[in-house]
Order: structure tokens, then C-alpha cells, then sequence
């Protein structure tokens, strides 16, 4: 069970293995397979936003209507629930702090 550290960045949607690589916004300490999710997560918001750019030459459609803009708002906050997960303590007392994060409590029967 070998845990890898990998810096994320949010705005450019990539992973690095290296921190000097590229600007990045969290850093986070998984397994591999746990990595991949993370890269799966990012293509995924790749192919939303992609269709994002295609709806968004249709004429009056309402925001709050739109399907493809809860696809993309779903994937993030994947994104941010992985990070809060695997991530330093610096990233999820912040992650925490975002409006939409609301932790679960566990429930035991």
C-alpha cells in the first residue's frame, strides 16, 4: 500500500508529481488508484465544459434550466470532496470553508 503525493491544480484541471512543475492548489497523498479517480474527475470536466461551450450559442436558455452547468457543478464538487479527503490539513480546513460544503455525519446503528 504505497501512497503518492501529487500537487492539484483546479484552474488548469492537472495533476503534478512534481511541486516545481506548475502552479498548482493542493496537495494530496493517495494510492494510485485513488490518483486515477482524480484524473478521471478532471476529464470528465473537460467533456462538460466542452459541451458548456456548444450550449452556450443557444439563445435563451436560463441558467438555473441548464442541465450540462449541474453536470459541471457536480464534477467540482467530486473534485473538491477528493481533495477534502486526501488532502492536507491546510486544504480541507479550506475546502471547508467553501458555501457548498456541507460535511456528513457518520450514523451508527
Amino acid at each position: 500500500m504505497t501512497l503518492y503525493k501529487v500537487y492539484i491544480s483546479i484552474n488548469h484541471q492537472q495533476m503534478y508529481a512534481f511541486p516545481d512543475e506548475s502552479a498548482w492548489e493542493y496537495e494530496v497523498t493517495a494510492q494510485r488508484n485513488e490518483i486515477k479517480v482524480f484524473e478521471r474527475l478532471f476529464d470528465q470536466l473537460k467533456q462538460v465544459q466542452s459541451k458548456n461551450f456548444w450550449r452556450a450559442h443557444v439563445p435563451i436558455k436560463p441558467y438555473h434550466l441548464d442541465g450540462e452547468n449541474d453536470e459541471y457543478d457536480i464534477r467540482i464538487k467530486k473534485v473538491y470532496a477528493w481533495i477534502h479527503e486526501f488532502g492536507t490539513d491546510e486544504a480541507r480546513s479550506f475546502i471547508e470553508q467553501l458555501p457548498y460544503f456541507t460535511l456528513r455525519k457518520e450514523v451508527n446503528y
